[in-house]
């Protein structure tokens, strides 16, 4: 078995505000700092062998801190970047709906037709995230490995590694600096753990 540990970054002000972030390279404010520093005292027990990261700032910051203690160097991965949402980047969802009701209408009614203009459509998203699955293959059973990414690859990650069609993509939520943890065997996957977030409720 081996265990991925599962991370979303912690908050950005795009975040905060509900804009569109994607491949926007927008960096964690300070709430989002001292989530991941709660999230970091949370795992300080666990043993972890390897380290994966999307290479945007948020999230390659997010992982920085949490393996700090492990001696394990971090592998910055394209494929788990954010979705490219093209021309609607920093955008919120009403000024979508003002300037491409077309596509906030799909945003709105999920649909894996769903494409960015300027961007990448949800197919190419979902095609891309999938690849970073290959990368585990050379993990060996009993090894616990951390994945910090964002919202969307997470979710990607969670409906393949289970089996789930990805049209329930969208009923999965991942707040930020959320940890879920998905146990990998040869056969199988089981997720025992998602969207956790009481170390944030954690003092001192």
């Amino acid at each position: 078995m081996t265990r991925l540990l599962l991370v979303r970054h912690g908050i950005s002000e795009f975040n905060s505000v509900r804009r569109f972030a994607g491949h926007s390279d927008v960096e964690m404010n300070a709430t989002g700092y001292e989530q991941v520093e709660k999230l970091r005292n949370h795992l300080a027990g666990e043993k972890i062998d390897a380290v994966y990261s999307s290479d945007l700032k948020r999230a390659l910051a997010t992982a920085e801190i949490i393996s700090a203690a492990c001696n394990v160097d971090i592998v910055t991965c394209p494929e788990l970047r954010e979705v490219n949402y093209g021309s609607i980047e920093g955008l919120t969802f009403q000024e979508i709906k003002d300037l491409y009701p077309g596509v906030a209408e799909l945003i709105t009614n999920f649909s894996l037709q769903l494409s960015f203009p300027g961007g990448e459509s949800f197919t190419e998203f979902i095609e891309r995230t999938s690849k970073f699955v290959d990368r585990l293959e050379k993990h060996a059973p009993e090894q616990t490995v951390l994945i910090v990414s964002h919202s969307g690859p997470l979710r990607v990650l969670v409906c393949h590694l289970l089996g789930i069609e990805m049209e329930h993509w969208r009923q999965i939520r991942l707040d930020n600096a959320s940890l879920s943890i998905i146990e990998t065997y040869p056969q199988r996957a089981i997720i025992s753990l998602l969207n956790d977030t009481s170390h944030l409720r954690e003092t001192g």
